[in-house]
């Protein structure tokens, strides 16, 4: 059993603590966004925020986030009121498969958090843990120093 913030509400999971943290998000959580791409942390689509710091979910055990605060994707914003970055992403129609960006979102939104101003080398940067092959890496580009102007 694993208790932790996630998405700014304390949750008590029954997971063993070795169990991995996307195994208890998409299990007893029931949440879809961290998804299981490679399970070695090559492909960044698990990707969530442990206080705060981007964290691969595929391979950090349950018990490692015991009293912790957990951020996944659906933590950014609600249909109704959305991160910027999820706005910005649909008006640069940034996502095609949108496998991968649940990952990206999170890793984006971090960054954002410890720099509101990013030059397109630090978006880069940040960004470059997550794998898409869709061909739309110029519009997450694009849609994350857009969110940048917006949060401004």
């Amino acid at each position: 059993m694993v208790s932790f913030s996630l998405n700014g509400h304390p949750v008590t999971l029954e997971v063993p603590e070795e169990a991995t943290l996307l195994q208890a998000l998409r299990g007893p959580a029931g949440l879809s966004g961290p998804r299981f791409g490679c399970g070695t942390e090559q492909c960044g689509a698990c990707m969530v925020l442990v206080d705060g710091t981007p964290r691969c979910a595929c391979t950090l055990a349950a018990g490692a986030v015991t009293g912790r605060a957990v951020v996944t994707v659906e933590g950014l914003g609600t249909p109704e009121a959305p991160h910027p970055l999820q706005s910005a992403f649909l008006a640069e129609q940034a996502g095609q498969c949108g496998y991968c960006l649940s990952g990206i979102l999170v890793s984006a939104a971090a960054l954002l958090a410890r720099d509101p101003a990013p030059e397109e080398a630090a978006i880069r940067a940040a960004l470059e843990p997550h794998l898409c092959r869709c061909g739309s890496h110029n519009r997450i580009l694009r849609a994350v120093s857009r969110a940048a102007a917006e949060m401004a």
